[in-house]
């Protein structure tokens, strides 16, 4: 099997979306754009900047490193405009729809893509779950909606991104102090990853965020939970199956995950049911399956016999004041919020529990 990488001399181009046949005017433009954010960047290098210094020196007394090699590393760092605009809030006018969201990751092409990745990597998955109890359709489905098994791992540098997001961060965003806090930790879980394994700060790729292989973990998930699984003394998470397969499934496992619980039940509600109560916890299971009931949430397919607490997941589908636009609705178990641990999305979750289901049944099919 071909080896992937995300070092910057292989970084794979950004795909061109079917049809957008890219026009003279077009192209300039983009060039005009690239050239303008190059020179930003070149402007906004961070060994220029006496706080970007100060963090290396506070980094490497943190995280065990050599000063010098650590301001470095940050020296490195350029500012990426692409990473700051992408991690802007969303226009208020925005509303969620799981519809669309839904069909970005469960269509034909990536449960091929699934299939062949399960078909290839059968016993990985099976020693996954006998040794993590993680099932395969949950690790399949990660892996897909992340990277389609290794095809879009991103092509930022991380190191970029994760400077950007550190010292430049939005200040727009409405939780500011805890983004920009939790970026810094991963800029800092990134300099002990690269000095303890030896990978060159400056050349490794991942998402505008600094997310990175086939399951896109951030590097304190690395640290955490990367494991190697395939023995050969290293840990890959962009070339090597069986590395990403393990480390996810420890992630899963790192987050308590229960062997055999489901992730989620149909649910029926009552025309008087307490959607104000229900839906007041968010995603976080709170509810027994006999309060569940008596609050007008009635768990179909078994979860009327479930063991342990629920929550009423509400998915959007546009604006519901519009007909066919009603939410859709399940009840989620500790499974299903463990899955909103590698993304704290119910969306996102549920996008990765129906791929693994959709391609579980592919593989059931033959």
């Amino acid at each position: 099997m071909q080896r992937r990488t995300f070092s910057a001399a292989l970084a794979a181009p950004f795909l061109i979306a079917a049809g957008a046949r890219p026009t003279r005017a077009s192209a300039q433009n983009r060039l005009k754009t690239a050239d303008a954010d190059e020179g930003l960047a070149l402007q906004r290098a961070y060994a220029l900047r006496d706080d970007a210094m100060r963090f290396a020196d506070e980094a490497a007394a943190r995280q065990g490193v050599p000063r010098e090699w650590a301001r470095g590393a940050i020296g490195q760092a350029l500012f990426n405009p692409t990473s700051q605009r992408l991690m802007r809030p969303a226009p208020r006018s925005f509303t969620k729809n799981w519809a669309v969201y839904r069909s970005r990751f469960i269509d034909n092409v990536r449960i091929r893509a699934a299939t062949d990745f399960w078909s290839a990597n059968r016993a990985t998955l099976a020693r996954a779950q006998a040794d993590y109890g993680v099932p395969p359709e949950i690790i399949v489905g990660i892996i897909g909606v992340e990277t389609i098994y290794g095809r879009n791992m991103g092509n930022f540098r991380v190191l970029d991104a994760l400077a950007t997001l550190t010292f430049d961060f939005p200040p727009e965003h409405p939780r500011f102090t805890q983004r920009q806090a939790y970026f810094a930790g991963e800029l800092g879980s990134f300099l002990a990853l690269c000095h303890r394994t030896n990978l060159p700060p400056g050349e490794l790729l991942g998402s505008y965020a600094g997310a990175m292989g086939m399951p896109q973990f951030m590097p304190s998930s690395w640290l955490r939970y990367a494991v190697d699984y395939d023995h050969d003394g290293r840990v890959d998470l962009a070339g090597s199956d069986q590395d990403a397969i393990g480390s996810v499934a420890n992630y899963f496992r790192g987050y308590g995950w229960t062997p055999g619980m489901p992730t989620t039940y149909p649910v029926r509600l009552a025309p008087e049911a307490d959607m104000t109560g229900l839906l007041e916890p968010d995603i976080l299971p709170t509810f027994t399956t006999a309060e569940f009931s008596a609050r007008g949430a009635l768990p179909q397919a078994g979860g009327d016999r479930h063991r342990g607490p629920l929550a009423l997941v509400e998915l959007q589908n546009g604006d519901p004041s519009r007909p066919g636009n009603a939410p859709t609705y399940v009840a989620g178990t500790e499974n299903f919020y463990v899955v909103t641990r590698y993304n704290h999305s119910a969306y996102y979750a549920m996008a990765v529990i129906e791929l693994g289901e959709a391609a579980a049944a592919a593989m059931a099919r033959g």
